[in-house]
């Protein structure tokens, strides 16, 4: 038998937490990502298959706060994604952290985005 790596066992969790999970334009899905230098979220309605509101720490004009780290820039586009949702007359969402376990950015990008506003 195969060793799989955390990339594939990642990958595995997500595609069995999306056979339950879905979008709706009254409730669409806060998707978040990870890579090793930023991170990214968007609200996505899987209904219409379009993104209503996106944040990551690579766009252009990001204000990274002076000295942050990883948290801090996880919790920067938590909020930055909660405000964008609410200005698009959304407050409630699905939460889809895409295999990714709760700790760390993940777990700091979701309170900032409660924080702000956003219900899931």
């Amino acid at each position: 038998m195969r060793v799989k790596t955390s990339q594939e066992r990642r990958i595995r969790r997500h595609r069995r937490a999306r056979r339950r999970m879905q979008g709706t334009p009254e409730r669409p899905r806060l998707a978040v990502f990870t890579s090793g230098r930023h991170v990214y979220a968007q609200v996505i309605d899987d209904r219409h298959g379009r993104t209503l509101a996106s944040a990551s720490s690579c766009e252009k004009g990001f204000e990274r706060p002076a000295g942050a780290r990883g948290l801090e820039v996880a919790a920067t586009v938590g909020r930055l994604a909660a405000e964008r949702a609410r200005a698009a007359g959304l407050d409630k969402v699905v939460f889809d952290r895409g295999g990714l376990t709760y700790v760390g950015r993940v777990k700091a990008l979701a309170e900032a985005a409660r924080e702000a506003g956003l219900n899931f």
